[in-house]
């Protein structure tokens, strides 16, 4: 174990906002103890303050499902693989013609540009600050977008996946990882987690056999897989679970902190 690569939401940190205590110190335990940590999620550089208010992480993130990776210490761009706006619009053209009730939002290196209702009833604090308008007019040329969504209020994650992955495999990835909202997330083609864990990993000369990694939803499956040690929450989605070799305890019962405890003392390291 010299790298341990976990995504956040729904993995260590619950709905609530908060990173357990026990979650906490055994994150801090692998770090005493020289091993690599690096968060690995769908979340944008801008909303990666629980990193750093509950588990002191300076280190590097893997941000929008890998399309950015960020330099938490220094809040700083490292990389970022983005869509050009006319594949954007291309995208929203097409889901458009197989459900007519999608609506979208477009993540940027600068920003964040949602259509009107996109938001159902202005309840995303998180997204509070940003005032919808129609993407035609929001997105420019100079945009670089990393991260497209399309959300629809009817119906479920997988059938909206099932749907629009094949018809847009040619411009874009396509994935999940909102527990029970029908939002797609798409990056530019053959970007996901792994891809950009697999790079970090060997910049830092470590093998995927040397790496643990966990997970919960569908846009962790690429990552569960390449890990030699790929965990997926029990509390997680059936195509997590079936993507990784081991599975982590619930989240509710700390899962990722009993499988660290458990490997720190295989190698004879115990938590104080």
């Amino acid at each position: 174990m010299r790298l341990v690569a976990s995504d956040i939401d729904g993995t260590i940190l619950g709905h609530d906002g908060k990173i357990s205590d026990r979650t906490v110190r055994a994150f801090h335990a692998c770090r005493d103890a020289g091993i690599e940590l690096v968060f690995v999620t769908g979340r944008p550089p801008r909303w990666l303050h629980p990193l750093e208010e509950q588990l002191g992480h300076t280190g590097t993130v893997i941000c929008s499902n890998g399309a950015v990776v960020w330099d938490l210490e220094a809040d700083r761009l490292v990389s970022a693989r983005t869509l050009g706006i006319d594949a954007v619009l291309e995208l929203r053209r097409i889901i458009k013609e197989l459900r007519p009730a999608a609506l979208f939002a477009a993540e940027t290196l600068t920003g964040f540009h949602l259509e009107p209702g996109f938001i159902e009833n202005g309840s995303s604090e998180l997204l509070a600050e940003f005032t919808p308008a129609p993407l035609a007019e929001t997105l420019t040329p100079d945009d670089a977008v990393v991260k497209f969504l399309a959300i629809v209020r009817e119906g479920t994650a997988d059938d909206f996946l099932a749907a629009v992955r094949p018809a847009v495999a040619h411009l874009a990835s396509a994935t999940h990882s909102a527990p029970t909202v029908a939002m797609l997330e798409l990056s530019l083609p053959g970007v996901n987690k792994a891809v950009t864990l697999a790079e970090y990993a060997k910049a830092l000369s470590i093998d995927a056999a040397d790496v643990v990694a966990f997970g919960d939803m569908p846009n962790d499956v690429e990552m569960l897989r390449w890990a030699g040690h790929g965990y997926a929450m029990a509390s997680g989605h059936p195509d997590a679970i079936s993507a990784a070799g081991q599975q982590a305890p619930h989240f509710d019962d700390d899962g990722v902190a009993q499988i660290l405890e458990a490997r720190l003392a295989a190698l004879g390291i115990e938590l104080s």
